[in-house]
């Protein structure tokens, strides 16, 4: 009887660590997270945001929508752009995707087949 309880005795003292040894994969996983996807997506969002505080009149821009268009006057919240000759819309800045320069750069060059 005695040879049950000191096993159970030593297994508590070994059981401390190994439940802090638990953890520490959950922790190196949420580490892993962080740098692969939480930090970079929280850059891309705060450029964004420094993007849209620096738009100016005569700047080429992209809705959300897929809307191509020039700025011809902002204000705090919203941005009225010129989509077409004398065809003018009001959106919010939030709708401003980005750069129409910039989205042209990145769409590959169509081949054609011959």
């Amino acid at each position: 009887m005695n040879g049950v309880a000191w096993a159970a005795d030593a297994g508590a003292a070994v059981g401390g660590f190994a439940n802090i040894a638990q953890f520490v994969p959950l922790v190196l996983i949420f580490i892993v997270f962080y740098f692969l996807l939480i930090r970079p997506q929280q850059k891309k969002a705060k450029e964004h945001q420094n993007y849209l505080a620096n738009l100016k009149k005569g700047d080429k821009v992209i809705t959300g929508g897929g809307m191509y268009g020039q700025i011809i006057g902002l204000t705090d919240t919203v941005v009225t752009l010129e989509i077409a000759d004398n065809v003018r819309i009001k959106v919010t800045r939030a709708a401003i995707a980005g750069s129409a320069s910039e989205a042209d750069k990145q769409q590959a060059p169509a081949k054609s087949g011959g």
